[in-house]
């Protein structure tokens, strides 16, 4: 977990993780709303990575990074750190490759995702629900058994990994304008901003996250990464502040960082089930959050939304929702 910073990757690493993920992960679909077109009075592009496996994009970032491996690496053992997603991808990429894998999860993840992993065959080191006690865990495991590290968002693998959304999108989307995609610790959106400025580079690359977690968005203004202490948001997936490799390319790649209410997350999402008739969380609410928000004009332009996932922790639907389960 030390030593000299790698540097990102560049379109070709992009593209050399496309081939890797091939028969591996799934080419997620595109769909679009009549219903959004007109409330934004924009095209809209959905890129549905709720069905990806482990149902969201972190699979391709983690399964890119766990197939570069050498084979002796991975047979020593596959460690990371994740709430949830994350954790799932690293699991099920490292099964698919027969190597043991362990997740440190912090004590306060969501029920589902929890089980995911143990579903997936992963052993799970439980911690606080702090960035020191995940990093500290991570390192008193690697002293003990060894293994190979696979950070949740900062590695030129799981970046280049994460780019395939985009770069799937921009395939199968002629002329898009604007791709919007959460942000956390950044892997999705700079492997997206690396996508989409090589092969589009007038096409705008936006941020967006909660309001209550808006780390990125004040490092992107201030030049220097300002981490979140802590927050309230109930997009669990976007919690972690930025690395020292995504914030690298946020800054010179993305062209801005918007935030969103908490309010405005839920009701997105809410209108994304009752609309689209697709299951999606928190997080990957945002972007569309923002556009309906007024956070970002997107009037007549084709607008790219990555769709994160879908994992959903159901005992809390009725929660968010404002009615009582049952």
């Amino acid at each position: 977990m030390s030593g000299e910073l790698p540097c990102p990757p560049d379109f070709a690493d992009i593209r050399q993780a496309a081939l890797r993920l091939h028969g591996l992960a799934h080419r997620t679909p595109v769909l679009t709303s009549t219903c959004f077109n007109d409330r934004t009075g924009a095209q809209l592009f959905f890129k549905c990575e709720n069905f990806q496996k482990v149902g969201a994009f972190k699979f391709r970032g983690a399964c890119n990074a766990i197939a570069a491996l050498r084979p002796e690496q991975g047979r020593r053992g596959i460690i990371t750190h994740s709430s949830g997603n994350h954790g799932q991808a690293v699991a099920l990429a490292a099964r698919l490759k027969g190597y043991p894998a362990t997740v440190v999860m912090p004590d306060n993840a969501a029920r589902i995702k929890v089980e995911a992993v143990r579903g997936y065959g992963a052993e799970i080191v439980f911690c606080e629900a702090t960035t020191p006690a995940r990093a500290a865990t991570v390192q008193r495991c690697l002293s003990e058994r060894g293994g190979t590290f696979i950070p949740p968002y900062d590695h030129p693998d799981v970046i280049a990994g994460q780019g395939t959304a985009a770069l799937e999108l921009l395939e199968d989307v002629a002329g898009l304008d604007l791709v919007i995609a959460p942000v956390g610790g950044g892997g999705l959106i700079s492997g997206t901003a690396i996508a989409v400025k090589h092969l589009r580079p007038n096409c705008r690359v936006i941020a967006a996250e909660p309001a209550n977690a808006d780390d990125a968005a004040r490092s992107f203004r201030s030049g220097r990464i300002e981490p979140v202490a802590t927050t309230t948001t109930i997009a669990d997936g976007l919690r972690t502040s930025l690395g020292e490799l995504t914030f690298d390319v946020i800054r010179t790649q993305v062209d801005d960082v918007v935030t969103v209410s908490e309010h405005a997350m839920v009701d997105a999402m809410r209108q994304v089930w009752e609309r689209m008739k697709i299951i999606i969380e928190p997080s990957c609410a945002v972007p569309l959050a923002a556009l309906l928000e007024g956070a970002v004009d997107v009037a007549g332009q084709r607008v790219g939304i990555i769709i994160t996932g879908g994992n959903v922790d159901l005992d809390q639907v009725g929660q968010w929702f404002g009615r009582a389960p049952g």
